[in-house]
């Protein structure tokens, strides 16, 4: 998978590209790391080049949305395709999120 970061004034964009599995989760821990060091105040993820998820991903979205709460922090889900969102419906995940049709939304809601 491939990951980018983007800063915009103080919140960070991450863009996800590939396939989000287990083999992608330490370059995913390193930018949520890296997203916190930064301090900003909330954190966009933009899965619309995302083409799977398996259980060790949904594990990090969870824990990434826990340690946002955890650090006043907010997570929000970009550009979902139909097929990761159905994932999260049928592990009832979905909820959890903050989820968004286009990047440009979810980054305009912190405003």
């Amino acid at each position: 998978m491939r990951i980018e970061t983007q800063k915009y004034n103080d919140i960070l964009v991450v863009q996800l590209q590939g396939e989000f599995t287990a083999e992608a989760v330490r370059s995913f821990d390193d930018a949520a790391s890296g997203a916190f060091a930064s301090r900003v105040s909330g954190i966009v993820l933009d899965m619309s080049k995302v083409v799977q998820l398996d259980s060790k991903a949904l594990e990090q979205l969870v824990a990434l949305n826990e340690q946002c709460r955890d650090r006043m922090r907010q997570l929000k889900l970009a550009g979902l395709d139909e097929t990761c969102t159905k994932i999260l419906e049928v592990t009832r995940l979905l909820p959890q999120f903050d989820t968004y049709g286009e990047l440009t939304e979810a980054v305009k809601s912190f405003a």
